[in-house]
């Protein structure tokens, strides 16, 4: 699988047989990524990311990025705000986090926001790479898990 090119990749919105590979790809990458461990258990992050994909808010999307068959990433964002961007460890470095930023700025035209962890440095450089500035750091005390970040935005 690490020979697949992005584009080999199709991107297409979520749908609800993709939850299991979707939960499995956010519990993998964060736990490999350098950013706290997530506070819930995972039957909570599945049923959170589930209502993301089964009943949306207004205006927020779930695609993902399929390698070979299999989910290999995912992002989550609304016309203003990017939630999630998460790749799986094994498709790391196939540009799959590239192509879903890509679509969420064609998605998103007019801007929009993220937050990630001030201690998570590849993200932070990834989104610097692709255009995203750095326009706020807090403490962490407004985060759940209590560790500082740092707001970013595109354009």
């Amino acid at each position: 699988m690490s020979s697949a090119t992005p584009t080999e990749a199709l991107l297409r919105p979520a749908e609800p047989g993709d939850i299991d590979a979707i939960v499995r790809t956010y519990v993998e990458a964060r736990a490999a990524a350098p950013m706290p461990a997530p506070i819930y258990p995972e039957p909570d992050i599945r049923e959170w990311l589930a209502v993301k994909v089964l009943a949306p808010q207004s205006g927020s999307e779930v695609w993902v990025a399929e390698v070979d068959g299999d989910v290999s990433a995912f992002a989550a964002f609304t016309q203003t705000w990017l939630d999630d961007v998460f790749v799986h460890p094994r498709a790391q470095g196939m540009g799959l986090g590239t192509v879903l930023l890509d679509l969420v700025k064609s998605l998103a035209p007019d801007g929009f926001g993220l937050w990630v962890f001030e201690m998570n440095t590849p993200a932070r450089a990834f989104y610097a790479r692709h255009g995203l500035r750095e326009v706020e750091r807090t403490d962490g005390s407004a985060n759940q898990e209590k560790t500082p970040d740092v707001r970013m935005v595109w354009p």
